[in-house]
């Protein structure tokens, strides 16, 4: 999954691809590089955000998505609102990303179910301006027990909107309400996520517990300097059958990826 941020505030890249047409640009970029399919977000979830007004991330997100749904791209639109998820629907969209599960708008669940697309619900407890204090997961199971838990509650508000099993897909929400321990230890815990029974997508790329693991002296690696370690983060998970990645940094992941496939026997 290729990400296109239509913002001018996203942690990793904001304000680069904030045009219509420069977004739109990028989308077809990634998917030449191999994406799969391309995830159009109009609101930046980076900690410490605020949010846009509705009509800003309609004006952010719809003309981008139409766009691309018209050259025959699958698409997925990242959004928390149901009034987006259903212009993006309207507008080609064949996938929605709800970073926060159904919580944030529950009516997005029943736009989901209304046009058949597939849904993806991630483990979520708060609005960015203040997540990082809900990161506090003291009962049996840790982060991982907790994770599994709340999103076996989302997969039962899902199915009670009418989203079929099928069109399901749970993310463990790396960094949001997670510490950067938690983030690993939760990324060592997938296959407990994963005996839920539905695929898994997983967003690591450019984040700052990569950033802080490759801390020296002077902080935390900064941004620009983390796609050699997310490239290894999306190898490993995508050979252990990690239904989706959600990357930047398309070419890098799909490279990493091609050459893994060619060392396998039998490969020629």
């Amino acid at each position: 999954m290729g990400i296109v941020n239509v913002t001018p505030d996203s942690f990793s890249d904001g304000g680069r691809w904030a045009t219509t047409d420069a977004a739109i640009a990028h989308g077809r970029e990634l998917l030449a590089d191999g994406a799969d399919l391309v995830d159009i977000g109009g609101e930046s979830t980076r900690p410490g955000a605020t949010r846009p007004l509705l009509a800003e991330e309609l004006d952010r997100v719809v003309p981008v998505i139409a766009a691309l749904a018209a050259d025959g791209a699958c698409v997925s639109v990242d959004t928390m609102r149901a009034e987006v998820a259903d212009a993006a629907c309207r507008a080609g969209a064949q996938v929605v990303n709800d970073v926060s599960g159904g919580l944030a708008d529950p009516g997005i669940l029943a736009v989901a179910a209304s046009y058949g697309v597939t849904y993806v619900a991630m483990h979520w407890r708060a609005h960015s301006d203040r997540m990082q204090q809900h990161a506090v997961y003291d009962g049996p199971g840790g982060v991982v027990g907790a994770v599994r838990s709340e999103l076996a509650d989302r997969m039962a508000d899902a199915a009670d909107a009418g989203i079929a099993p099928e069109r399901l897909v749970l993310d463990p929400g790396l960094g949001f309400a997670k510490t950067a321990a938690q983030n690993w230890e939760l990324l060592r815990g997938l296959d407990e996520i994963a005996g839920l029974g539905l695929p898994l997508l997983v967003g690591a790329s450019r984040k700052s517990f990569l950033g802080s693991l490759l801390a020296d002296g002077s902080g935390p690696r900064p941004v620009d300097g983390r796609e050699h370690a997310n490239v290894a983060v999306t190898t490993l998970l995508a050979e252990s059958g990690v239904w989706g990645l959600r990357v930047h940094d398309v070419r890098a992941s799909m490279d990493a990826l091609r050459v893994v496939a060619r060392l396998r026997p039998g490969q020629e």
